[in-house]
């Protein structure tokens, strides 16, 4: 089934205090639209808001699933200045002018889930947190992020985040992004086909290149990379938060998921064997977990 996909113009936050042009982010749209139960998902670094068509269709009898590609990723805009992929409240912005959207095509206040995926989660555990939400977040999912985020495992992400590479056929995009995705954990040939066919940029010469811009790599090429501390932030986040870890994963520690579970919104954590960073809610069983956690 072909998914319709819509655009939304929004504003665009500058580094440098200059007026900018509005970028679009896109996104589908999935299950009832009068359906007052909203769940928005947010993608990865890289990836982009395709990633959420199984757990979508697993939720759309019960909810409005709404899947965003974040600024510069996927079929959304990509940002004049490259500075602006490194100042976060550009993402906050974008999610804000995406929820007051979606909320001004109700009578009645909707009720407001995020699923995020690493990048996904992190936007999601500061927005919750934001006095101006235009519609509070009533419960949180989080892939495999948290608080505390490594440095080295930073750096690793650094090695191939933003490197402009061209392939000279769509099967040798796939094996390349199956070979620096193998921590995902266990998918189906379908469903890394179905993420390859999503993530892939086809060029005029016939190569083949990542859907997303590669400039959004500038805080790792640009600034020393060290450890981020959120703690403050974690602290002050009081929602019902699940957090699924991989149990390979070297983002999201033992020791920080710990602390989660006790610190701020103490998260219910499940982990999960033979996945790094980070399950990607495709596989049933994760799907079951989050379905349960949001429809509880």
């Amino acid at each position: 089934m072909e998914i319709s996909v819509k655009r939304l113009l929004v504003p665009t936050l500058s580094n440098d205090g200059q007026q900018k042009k509005p970028h679009a982010i896109a996104y589908t749209d999935w299950g009832d639209l009068q359906n007052p139960h909203v769940v928005i998902c947010v993608h990865g670094l890289t990836r982009n808001c395709r990633d959420f068509d199984y757990l979508a269709r697993e939720l759309q009898s019960d909810c409005r699933v709404i899947s965003v590609d974040v600024v510069g990723r996927g079929q959304s805009d990509w940002l004049e200045q490259a500075h602006d992929y490194d100042y976060y409240p550009v993402y906050l912005s974008d999610a804000m002018s995406l929820i007051s959207h979606i909320q001004a095509q109700y009578r009645t206040a909707i009720t407001l889930d995020w699923v995020g995926i690493s990048l996904g989660g992190l936007i999601g555990m500061i927005l919750a947190i934001q006095p101006n939400i235009p519609v509070p977040i009533n419960k949180l999912v989080i892939s495999d992020i948290g608080p505390l985020i490594p440095a080295a495992a930073l750096k690793r992400i650094a090695d191939y985040v933003g490197e402009d590479i061209r392939f000279n056929s769509f099967e040798e995009f796939k094996q390349y992004m199956k070979a620096i995705s193998v921590s995902f954990g266990p998918l189906t040939e379908e469903q890394w086909d179905h993420m390859a066919i999503h993530s892939a940029l086809e060029y005029a010469d016939g190569s083949y290149g990542f859907r997303y811009d590669p400039r959004i790599s500038v805080s790792f090429k640009e600034r020393e990379i060290k450890d981020i501390d959120l703690w403050n932030q974690w602290d002050q986040l009081n929602v019902p938060t699940l957090v699924l870890r991989g149990m390979a994963s070297d983002i999201l520690s033992v020791d920080t998921a710990a602390q989660m579970q006790v610190r701020g919104a103490k998260a219910k954590i499940v982990e999960l064997p033979g996945i790094g960073h980070a399950p990607m809610l495709m596989d049933a069983g994760q799907m079951k977990i989050v379905r349960d956690f949001i429809l509880s």
